[in-house]
């Protein structure tokens, strides 16, 4: 007698869902009692669709309530993603507030961390485009530029000398470092966390400088930067920065050695401790 053998076909098992990547949305807030809680409620829901999304506040030893009323939003729970709430005992300035918020991305295992203001003059809107080509390998850091479309800056409302002082910098900067930026000056930025572990941010500087400074880094560690048109606003908020220390600061630091902060060292080496 014969066997007949029954072939049957078997679905191999699903493995697991694909992780979603990990984006922390790291607000520095400074005095912003007024403008935090728009900036919270614009961040886009549909994030939460992409990626595993958490929101960082770091209050920089405000002088208002901001951190009181960071902490009642979060108590409140209004938000679509979870927040925490942070604040300095003593001002750490622009730059330690960065650093801060960067140390913290890398040791909780977030994949990208967006730079976002307190004060409302970047659009939380332009999250999912600005983060989108990091999630898609096109690059390692990208930078919401206001100088891409031609004359949106001065119609958002930027004042004319601060126009003016951005393109002239950009240009010396570009000059300097053979790049072709659109502005150096941006502080609405999206990095790649791998990106922030190949350089040595811990050492730039803790005022306004460091956005300059940290573009240098990424320049000599060979991680790729893409910019993305954003939209103007100025509001009242009350700028904080010294213009000409500023500009001064940012001058020196595209200068030939030393006056690079911390390229002399490896910078694959990591972002201190």
């Amino acid at each position: 007698m014969g066997h007949t053998l029954e072939k049957t076909e078997r679905s191999s098992p699903a493995g697991p869902p694909a992780r979603k990547p990990r984006l922390l949305i790291f607000v520095v807030a400074y005095n912003a009692e007024s403008t935090i809680d728009q900036v919270l409620g614009r961040i886009p829901p549909a994030l939460a669709g992409e990626y595993e999304v958490e929101v960082l506040v770091l209050d920089d030893s405000s002088q208002d309530r901001t951190f009181e009323r960071s902490g009642e939003i979060k108590r409140g729970g209004g938000l679509p993603f979870p927040l925490h709430v942070l604040f300095n005992p003593v001002n750490q300035g622009y730059g330690g507030n960065q650093k801060i918020g960067y140390h913290f991305a890398i040791e909780e295992g977030f994949d990208f961390v967006a730079l976002v203001h307190g004060d409302g003059q970047y659009a939380p809107e332009c999250l999912p485009d600005l983060v989108r080509p990091l999630r898609e390998g096109e690059a390692d850091a990208v930078f919401g530029s206001r100088m891409l479309e031609r004359g949106a800056a001065l119609a958002g409302g930027m004042p004319l000398y601060k126009f003016v002082g951005n393109r002239i910098l950009s240009w010396f900067q570009n000059q300097m470092l053979g790049t072709s930026l659109s502005e150096f000056h941006s502080g609405y930025r999206v990095y790649s966390v791998e990106a922030l572990k190949r350089i040595p941010f811990a050492l730039n500087t803790n005022d306004f400088p460091f956005d300059t400074e940290i573009i240098i880094q990424l320049l000599f560690a060979k991680q790729r930067i893409k910019e993305l048109p954003i939209p103007t606003y100025y509001g009242n908020e009350i700028s904080h920065v010294n213009g000409l220390k500023y500009a001064w600061h940012v001058a020196k630091a595209v200068l030939p050695e030393p006056a690079h902060p911390g390229l002399a060292e490896d910078t694959a080496g990591g972002a201190g401790p």
